[in-house]
């Protein structure tokens, strides 16, 4: 028997008063599993035994049928367990371990990837400019395993084992016998050239040569390169330590020993990879930006920003796009718009979003960094509401949109960025469509991904909504080709591409 027999006696009240509170907070009710272990144990607290088992089956019974428990095994189990095990991995090269890894840059991402590599065995050379830098980066490993230790997970032995593998220094010598090396240098393509020409100077003919870069093509970077069939693309999610998900990408000249090279890597580090091609922002991010900017032109158009960021949570995603574009840096917003203007010239689709991304930058609100950004913050970096002086220039509009309406533009506009790269072969498999959606910024974990979830819905009603959006908000929701195609055929994404699919 339950302590105190029914659940509202007040004994077990509080405890379940509780537990609804904290599962609601934590999945916003987009998650149909903990809500139905929840009802199954209270209703079954209120009558006999054999009756509750019933009422658990029925609850088992309802999560098992709903759409979303097969997309989540599917994507989160099968297909994730299926990357890691190298289902893409060019099947006729030999081991490709990592024995000796060089990290080009001590920044806060050439850290973290220091320190994932060293906890996986790695010996590891972390070059920056100067010493002092070098040794800043390397403190960051130090600084990771001192927490570990006051948590009683990282003994003293263990941490001097692993700053042990770590050799900090400005001598790029120090490079020879590297088999991988990890460029994380700053985010312009004359700086990765230059130290791209002095690396592989030194390094041997055999080495593979990766770039950190989150945007910059694989492609153009790979021309400073003697060896474009040894260069490739390892892009990392911040903080690495933390980040689950690496996105490998093939410049045009890449060779299955970088492929191979890179996946064993990422297998090393214990974390899942996805192969994708060339193109500019890849795959995660060619996504993610369109999210973002959703979120900020909806606030130009008078949304709330409340109602854009909880709207996105009612979803699943962990934030909002407003609340995302504060914690990544509105300035980082503003570079990429310009750096992306000035490569795609007169194509480039001129937008509110950049023009709001523009002004915050103006005003030095850069976001969670600056203490300042959509939010306001307290001196310890504390958020403390959302920054009314957005009213001053964008002032809410007196009648707000739906929910559905605000939510359905959030995932359209992610979704048909999928959609197009799957179109225009940047992604090979949706299999790494719906996984990296999922672990990059984590895309409704509950649809299972941007091709699950269109699998869910169906495509003729995408399609349909599709055109609908495009009629109210522009031409950024236009259908693509392949959708509508699937739509007039009646095709799933997963009857069509799926790994099934291909084998027959």
């Amino acid at each position: 028997k339950m302590p105190g027999g029914a659940p509202y006696h007040p004994a077990g009240f509080m405890t379940f008063v509780g537990a609804n509170a904290m599962v609601n907070g934590k999945t916003q009710g987009a998650f149909p599993a903990p809500k139905a272990l929840l009802s199954a144990v209270y209703e079954g607290a209120l009558v006999p035994f054999d009756t509750a088992l019933k009422i658990e089956a029925r609850w088992f019974t309802n999560v098992l049928v709903n759409p979303s428990s097969g997309a989540m095994i599917r994507s989160l189990f099968l297909n994730k367990e299926a990357l890691e095990k190298g289902a893409v991995r060019p099947k006729d090269v030999s081991d490709q371990r990592v024995k000796k890894l060089g990290v080009l840059g001590a920044g806060m991402m050439g850290a973290g990837i220091a320190l994932v590599s060293a906890q996986a065995g790695m010996e590891v050379v972390l070059i920056d400019r100067d010493q002092a830098s070098a040794d800043k980066g390397k403190a960051y490993t130090e600084s990771y395993l001192d927490k570990g230790m006051k948590r009683g997970k990282v003994t003293a032995e263990k941490k001097a084992a692993m700053l042990g593998l770590i050799t900090a220094t400005p001598d790029l010598e120090q490079l020879k016998g590297c088999d991988l090396i990890i460029e994380a240098v700053f985010e312009d393509p004359k700086v990765k050239a230059d130290i791209t020409q002095r690396v592989e100077a030194v390094i041997p003919d055999t080495c593979i040569f990766a770039s950190n870069t989150s945007t910059l093509p694989i492609t153009g970077l790979a021309k400073a390169s003697k060896r474009p069939d040894q260069f490739i693309g390892i892009h990392f999610f911040s903080p690495v330590e933390k980040m689950l998900l690496v996105e490998i990408i093939k410049g045009k000249e890449t060779g299955p020993v970088a492929v191979a090279k890179a996946l064993d890597y990422v297998r090393q580090i214990r974390k899942t990879p996805i192969v994708v091609n060339d193109a500019r922002f890849f795959y995660c991010n060619r996504c993610i930006i369109p999210y973002v900017n959703e979120g900020a032109r909806m606030i130009t158009e008078g949304v709330a920003p409340a109602l854009i960021d909880h709207a996105a949570q009612q979803l699943g995603f962990p934030v909002g796009p407003i609340q995302l574009t504060d914690e990544t840096s509105i300035d980082l917003g503003a570079k990429i718009a310009r750096a992306t203007k000035a490569a795609m010239g007169n194509a480039y689709p001129d937008s509110p979003a950049d023009d709001m991304i523009f002004w915050m930058e103006g005003l030095g609100r850069m976001g969670r960094k600056a203490k300042a950004g959509f939010f306001d913050y307290d001196e310890a970096g504390k958020r403390q509401g959302y920054w009314k002086g957005m009213q001053d220039k964008y002032p809410l509009a007196e009648e707000q949109p739906d929910l559905i309406e605000v939510q359905q533009r959030l995932m359209f506009a992610q979704v048909l960025e999928a959609v197009r790269a799957l179109e225009e072969g940047v992604l090979e498999d949706i299999r790494e469509g719906d996984v990296g959606a999922i672990l990059a910024w984590g895309f409704a974990p509950w649809s299972g991904g941007p091709f699950s979830w269109l699998d869910i819905i169906g495509a003729e009603y995408a399609a349909e909504r599709c055109d609908q959006l495009e009629a109210a908000y522009g031409e950024r929701f236009k259908c693509p080709a392949l959708l509508r195609e699937m739509a007039e055929k009646g095709q799933t994404f997963y009857g069509r591409f799926g790994v099934e699919a291909k084998a027959a």
